[in-house]
């Protein structure tokens, strides 16, 4: 199995990549988090990947974080979740919502994927809620029970502003992850304004 690549990004946008590994060109599919975070074409790029093997196709997937390639061989493990429409949740949430979504088992926010109905984000939340419990949320920026509750507040404030939910979960991570803990939920939720 490819478990990483690391070479010249040769070509980029969003239906795919190309990365040159010594003279070989790999194409490569990716989350939007991950293209966002690409350097320009002709840089080097380091990716880590995961292998998809089916009777038609050889598919590699590449990610920036090993968190997200840890939720979406996981998405992948679920009934009726297939490569694409894993990718395409990693696309919508980051794998730090979409960690906090599954373990609070929030299913609105998980329906706001395309592809995703209630159904299958209720089956998401029953198979993976045990599963990414268990992960070590301090590598995709997981927070303890008193933060997690200061940023659930936080975000529902946003909520209450007319800010989509998705939206302020988001902005409420980015701050959480550049401030720290150590800001006090007003500040939180002015600096969450910001973004």
């Amino acid at each position: 199995m490819i478990a990483e690549l690391s070479g010249k990004l040769i070509r980029k946008n969003p239906s795919g990549i190309v990365v040159d590994v010594g003279g070989v060109g790999f194409r490569v599919l990716a989350p939007l988090s991950t293209f966002r975070s690409l350097p320009d074409e002709g840089e080097n790029v380091h990716l880590f990947t995961h292998l998809n093997v089916r009777e038609d196709a050889l598919d590699l997937f590449g990610f920036a974080t090993t968190a997200e390639r840890t939720i979406f061989t996981e998405l992948i493990s679920v009934s009726g979740i297939g490569p694409k429409l894993g990718l395409a949740v990693l696309s919508g949430l980051s794998p730090e919502v979409f960690h906090e979504a599954v373990i609070q088992e929030d299913v609105a926010l998980l329906t706001t994927i395309k592809g995703i109905g209630k159904k299958t984000a209720q089956r998401l939340v029953v198979e993976l809620k045990e599963k990414l419990s268990g992960m070590d949320v301090s590598s995709i920026g997981g927070a303890g029970d008193e933060q997690r509750e200061e940023m659930g507040d936080a975000v529902r404030a946003l909520v209450s502003l007319g800010i989509p939910q998705a939206s302020a979960r988001e902005a409420v991570l980015a701050v959480r992850r550049e401030c720290g803990e150590d800001l006090s939920i007003e500040e939180l939720i002015k600096r969450a304004l910001r973004k």
